[in-house]
């Protein structure tokens, strides 16, 4: 079995952790509405992914009426 063989010292573990932090979110704006979304990603309001419609969104009044 695995067993270290001497004890990682706060310096030694704080240099190893040191990279771990988080990174920024890489936000653009949707040609169509102007609404903020990550890019290579579809614009959650209207469907739209690189200027054009890639699923069509139901409605409030549409799913209440499928119901």
């Amino acid at each position: 079995m695995a067993v270290p063989k001497r004890k990682v010292t706060p310096s030694r573990k704080g240099m190893r952790s040191a990279n771990k932090k988080l990174k920024n979110l890489n936000i653009s704006f949707d040609k169509v509405t102007g609404e903020p979304k990550l890019s290579h990603h579809m614009s959650l309001k209207d469907g739209y992914y690189n200027g054009k419609q890639v699923i069509k969104i139901k409605s409030k009044t549409e799913l209440v009426e499928a119901a």
